[in-house]
């Protein structure tokens, strides 16, 4: 519904005296003063029992014209009944006024009298309608961004779910051979894995985090693969005091990141898998370097997708991902 209040306020009284002086219906000089207000009430009167009408008429064939019907012909359609209604309205109106007036009968008068109402009615039918589509279109492009909004959220949520599985299977794969090999370094693996799941419990359902909480939990996971892969890895941090707190990032984004690049390496004790964490002024940078595995390797094709498509949601950026050949490196951006 149009909120025209004003508009109404404004343009009925004035279409009710100007309509009538153009048309030649009446002339002042002939009346009093009381009879001129009493005349032009009665034409504001007119007025509004054509601009009712006509609303009226708006609201109830809108209701007939489909999505993907031509616009020219609904206007059209609207324009000439809207027109129909108010000459028929206006002339017998202006019959009456003139029975009841001074004026004398002349046809052309009320002619144009009937005219210049046609005119006024497919001028606001015209507008009526261009502020009937802009409050469609106001209101499509609402209906598209809450529609969006909801997709982004359940997209984000299937994101977020496929973390713990896929964090879970690599961890569990570990921690049962070392239960078989290695009870005692089981314990210390299982209460480290507790507490790295624990971060993914409380934080699976925040966009961000901040990059110091996120460090944090990487120490701990770091813990967990230094174990697993017997020191075969080395980590470096620098950071530039980007860990003050201010900076955020994605939740598990650097831990993603890790597990990627020991997935897709072979590492040795001679030759082992470094892996540095660095921060510019625009990114939070990975890399590590490249020894790509020979046999194939199973994934479950998360990974740098499933970072992508968060970083796309969260923060409309994407990851950015440079292969040196002797060195990978993935940019995250920062979320200030």
């Amino acid at each position: 519904m149009i909120r025209d209040t004003y508009l109404k306020a404004f343009f009925i009284p004035l279409l009710g005296i100007i309509i009538p002086l153009i048309s030649g219906i009446i002339s002042y000089s002939n009346y009093s003063f009381p009879e001129i207000i009493a005349a032009n009430l009665f034409f504001i009167l007119t007025s509004f029992i054509i601009w009712a009408g006509c609303n009226w008429i708006h609201v109830k064939l809108r209701i007939f014209y489909k999505p993907g019907v031509n616009p020219f012909l609904k206007i059209i359609s609207l324009c000439a009944i809207s027109a129909l209604y108010g000459s028929c309205v206006g002339g017998l109106l202006a019959m009456i006024w003139i029975k009841l007036s001074k004026e004398p009968f002349v046809w052309s008068n009320i002619i144009r009298f009937v005219t210049v109402c046609t005119l006024a009615i497919t001028v606001f039918t015209l507008l009526y309608e261009v502020l009937f589509l802009s409050k469609e279109r106001e209101l499509d492009v609402k209906i598209v961004d809450q529609l969006d909004h909801e997709r982004s959220q359940a997209e984000m949520a299937a994101l977020r779910n496929e973390l713990d599985p896929h964090f879970m299977f690599n961890s569990l794969n570990s921690l049962s051979h070392l239960i078989i090999n290695d009870p005692a370094t089981a314990h210390a693996f299982n209460s480290r894995l507790a507490k790295v799941y624990r971060y993914f419990l409380l934080n699976k359902d925040r966009d961000v985090i901040s990059l110091h909480d996120e460090l944090d939990f990487i120490d701990d996971y770091f813990f967990l693969l230094q174990i697993r892969y017997d020191n075969k890895l080395l980590l470096e941090k620098k950071l530039n005091g980007r860990e003050n707190g201010k900076t955020m990032i994605l939740p598990c984004a650097l831990q993603i990141l890790i597990e990627n690049a020991i997935k897709h390496n072979e590492f040795t004790d001679t030759n082992p898998l470094w892996i540095r964490i660095s921060a510019t002024d625009e990114n939070i940078k990975v890399t590590n370097n490249t020894k790509p595995k020979t046999s194939f390797t199973d994934s479950t094709h998360i990974g740098l997708k499933n970072l992508s498509s968060r970083y796309r949601l969260v923060s409309h950026k994407d990851i950015s991902i440079e292969n040196r050949g002797d060195e990978f490196t993935v940019k995250l951006p920062l979320i200030n």
